[in-house]
């Protein structure tokens, strides 16, 4: 049996842009995706800790270093530039294997920098 489990998360990052006319997706700086564990087009949850939206995208690669995080398409409209958010990955891993599985957990700075 499979069961799905918390892989990684971005606790507490900061919006840094919403583009509404734009694909859809979330944009992430490329040193916080690194650090999580997670890839690009990877599916992810949003939890907005201002408004207490959730919802899921999928992850692009933003500029390294920048700390963006920035919200697009239709995504854009349940957060402002500003707002806190947590980006949560999950796997599916067999139940046996998951009494031992360790998570990646990144806390960004105040400005999305790894610290």
């Amino acid at each position: 049996m499979y069961i799905e489990v918390l892989k990684s998360k971005i606790h507490r990052c900061k919006v840094t842009q919403a583009e509404l006319h734009y694909v859809g997706s979330i944009t992430v700086d490329e040193d916080l995706m690194d650090a999580a564990n997670i890839v690009e087009n990877e599916k992810v949850q949003i939890v907005n800790i201002n408004n207490g939206e959730r919802f899921e995208t999928y992850v692009i690669k933003g500029e390294r270093g920048t700390g963006t995080v920035c919200l697009n398409g239709p995504a854009a409209r349940k957060v402002q530039v500003g707002d806190v958010v947590i980006i949560i990955s999950y796997c599916s891993i067999k139940f046996e294997d998951a009494k031992n599985h360790t998570p990646t957990l990144v806390f960004p700075d105040q400005h999305n920098r790894l610290v």
